[in-house]
Parts: C-alpha cells; sequence; structure tokens
C-alpha cells in the first residue's frame, strides 16, 4: 500500500507528543533493551553500522548513537527526517546519525551494499503489501551474521485491546477475524501481522536464532492512562514491562511484537 509522507510529516507534532508520552517512551526503552540482549556492552564491540528503515524522526536511532554507534536512518517524510537531523544535533550525536530520503523498496545503491552490522525495520510491516518482499530488502543491506530486528503491532492484540479499552464486546468479536486496522494519527489503514507469521518468513529467508519479544504486554490494557504519568507508577510499569517482554505467555498478547534474528553465514 502506497503511502503518502506528507501524512507522517502532517502528524509530526502528534507523534511526538505520543513519543513522550507513558507508552511511548516504554516503546523505544523495551525495544532498546531487547536488542541490548544481543548487542550489549562488555562483549568487545566496538562501533556498530546500523540502518534503521522507515526510522522516522529517530527515535530508536538516537538512543543506539548515545551508545556510541554509528546510524543511518532512511525515511521518505523529510519533515521526519529534518525532525531527526535536528535531535541529533540537539545532543550532540550529529556525526554517529546520518539521515537519507529514500524509499525502502528503493535503497540507494551504497545502502544495499552498506553490510550493516545491525538492521531495524521498525513499523514499517504494517504499511506495506509484500512483507516478505518488504523483509528481503531489508536483509540485503545486513552482513553474515549480523542483527536483524522487525518490529509491528500485533493483531493478537487487537480484540483485547477493544474489549477493555472500549468496552464493546461485539465489536472485539469483529476484530478477531479482522487484520485491518485504522490509525487516525497517520490517517491510514494497517495491516495487522502476528509474531507466529513473521517467523517462517525469517526462516525461509535464511535467518536463524529467531528471538520472540513483547512490547507494552500490559500498558495498553490498563485503563487509568492518568496514573501512568506518576513518576512512581511509571518506574513500576516499566519494570514490569522489561521483565516480561521474553516472558511467556505475555508476549503473545502484547500490544507490539518484536522479533530478532541473525542472518544467515554462507560457508
Amino acid at each position: 500500500m502506497a503511502q503518502d509522507p506528507e501524512k507522517f510529516d502532517s502528524a509530526m507534532a502528534t507523534w511526538q507528543e505520543w513519543q513522550d508520552a507513558p507508552w511511548g517512551r516504554l516503546r523505544y526503552t523495551l525495544a532498546e533493551a531487547n536488542l541490548m540482549r544481543h548487542l550489549g556492552e562488555g562483549r568487545g564491540e566496538g562501533p556498530l553500522r546500523i540502518l534503521d528503515l522507515a526510522g522516522g524522526d529517530g527515535g530508536d536511532a538516537l538512543r543506539l548513537a548515545a551508545r556510541g554507534h554509528h546510524v543511518t536512518v532512511v525515511d521518505l517524510a523529510p519533515a521526519m527526517l529534518a525532525a531527526a537531523e535536528a535531535r541529533a544535533v540537539e545532543r550532540g550525536l550529529s556525526e554517529r546519525v546520518t539521515c537519507v530520503r529514500a524509499d525502502v523498496h528503493a535503497l540507494p545503491a551504497d545502502i544495499v551494499e552498506g553490510g550493516f552490522d545491525v538492521v531495524l525495520c521498525h513499523n514499517l510491516l504494517q504499511y506495506v503489501d509484500d512483507v516478505p518482499g518488504t523483509i528481503a530488502t531489508a536483509l540485503a543491506s545486513l552482513r553474515e551474521g549480523g542483527l536483524f530486528s522487525v518490529m509491528a503491532i500485533n493483531r493478537h492484540s487487537a480484540p483485547l485491546n477493544v474489549a477493555v479499552r472500549q468496552l464493546d464486546p461485539a465489536a472485539a468479536l469483529a476484530a478477531l477475524d479482522s487484520d485491518l486496522l485504522r490509525t487516525e494519527m497517520f490517517d491510514s489503514e494497517l495491516t495487522l501481522h502476528t509474531a507466529e507469521e513473521i517467523i517462517p518468513v525469517l526462516s525461509d529467508l535464511g535467518c536463524r536464532e529467531v528471538r520472540h519479544y513483547g512490547i507494552r504486554s500490559f500498558c495498553d490494557y490498563l485503563t487509568d492512562d492518568a496514573r501512568k504519568y506518576d513518576p512512581a507508577y511509571y518506574t513500576d510499569l516499566e519494570r514490569l514491562e522489561l521483565a516480561t517482554t521474553a516472558r511467556a505467555p505475555y508476549m503473545h498478547t502484547a500490544r507490539l511484537f518484536q522479533l530478532t534474528a541473525r542472518k544467515r553465514t554462507v560457508s
């Protein structure tokens, strides 16, 4: 499904408010923590070269750059990239963050052939028609043995979210058999997936060591949103989320799923 980058640019203020809200902060904290399970300090690794596809305004990239890594952010929305560049400058990270305006399905040759150590494909799959093709494109830029991370809205969470937050069991019943969701923020219709559907795609494309994580296993089902702004409450919630991100059965009904995998090494 072709996306108009102006939709993302026009929603910039709303998007940044969402990032600063408790649920937005949790999304980035949990994703970073899951990546650090595989890229953690103390392993003798130097700065890594990371490619962040559809990286928007740098929410993931800036955290990784702050750890000393070099991150290339690719996005098609110019205002998003401008915001990423501005945030990098503000935090003294401009030398570690490079922004490239491009369609992820038509990447410049130097990125396709970049041999990156890590490739992120976060919150992109719900906007594309060809999921295997998109993942294959992302993997092409990754070196052998490199780490791939993919994140998307979890279709299993949709009926539960509707039932709990809207108190509408009829709508939840309908959501059981639907893979579509409308996002008002970006005025787009999304296609929802599950980790169980994407794991075989990764395997078919030669990935190994696939790991499944859940992002926001509890936050979205706690209906008192105002309380989440309380620092003490948020701290407890964050600890709970970190403790359950890789713990069954919670990742199966989390609002988002994150999968990490290693690209196959050809001997």
